[in-house]
């Protein structure tokens, strides 16, 4: 992670689940470390277009997880999955920031 994420230095741990029908279908993908993302629910699921309907063939895990990695550093709080994080993401950067890294300490140290 980035040096200026407020989820530096926490090892974040995921559950994948491929399906019979991989790659044609995406993977499942969920966090089983609690995480406070604008994109990411207490249940560690993972808003991200790949994981859905812009899945395709072609992507690898890699990329999959790349792209988890981007959507960490870089929420998308216009298509949340916890619409007061996106608005505290939006509004009080600094706060959210602040939270995010205590929760970071806390479950993923």
């Amino acid at each position: 992670m980035t040096g200026d994420s407020p989820y530096q230095g926490g090892v974040f741990f995921l559950t994948i689940h491929f399906p019979t029908d991989y790659p044609f279908k995406p993977p499942k993908v969920a966090f089983t470390t609690k995480i406070y993302h604008p994109n990411i629910n207490s249940n560690g699921s993972i808003c991200l277009d790949i994981l859905r309907s812009q899945w395709s063939p072609a992507l690898t895990l890699s990329k999959v997880l790349l792209s988890i990695c981007s959507l960490i550093c870089d929420p998308n709080p216009d298509d949340p999955l916890v619409p007061d994080i996106a608005q505290m993401y939006k509004n009080d950067k600094e706060r959210y920031n602040k939270l995010a890294k205590e929760w970071t300490n806390k479950y993923a140290m």
